[in-house]
């Protein structure tokens, strides 16, 4: 029953930054785990990064090791992506997660997921 609403995306220069916020409904937002996920064009969707329910542990795909860091505040029911040294390669549209078990939000393609958002887009031009 969760819903989730991305924003945050756009057109950014390689090395900039830009970070992505996802925004949960409901009042059992601090039961989930996130995680965000993105699709570049003609790829398969892959994992990028995900935070336990409590923010207490996070894991990151080794492409955006170093680069991307996630992060909740569970008051004000949001997850985060601060993304910073983009690369034209990071050029995908990103996907909110929220699934009650942390295994499926750190999986490779995300498949089981509860919850997806719509989407936002992030360009990034060289």
């Amino acid at each position: 029953q969760v819903q989730l609403v991305e924003s945050g995306g756009g057109l950014v220069q390689a090395g900039g930054s830009l970070r992505l916020s996802c925004a949960a409904s409901g009042r059992t937002f601090n039961n989930y785990a996130m995680g965000w996920f993105r699709q570049a064009p003609g790829k398969e969707r892959e994992f990028v990064a995900a935070i336990r329910r409590n923010g207490d542990s996070t894991n990151y795909a080794d492409s955006v090791k170093g680069r991307f860091t996630i992060s909740r505040d569970n008051a004000k029911n949001t997850v985060y992506l601060q993304m910073n040294s983009l690369k034209p390669e990071d050029t995908a549209v990103y996907y909110c997660a929220a699934d009650t078990e942390y295994l499926l939000v750190v999986s490779l393609r995300g498949y089981g997921v509860d919850a997806w958002g719509k989407g936002t887009l992030v360009t990034v031009s060289s």
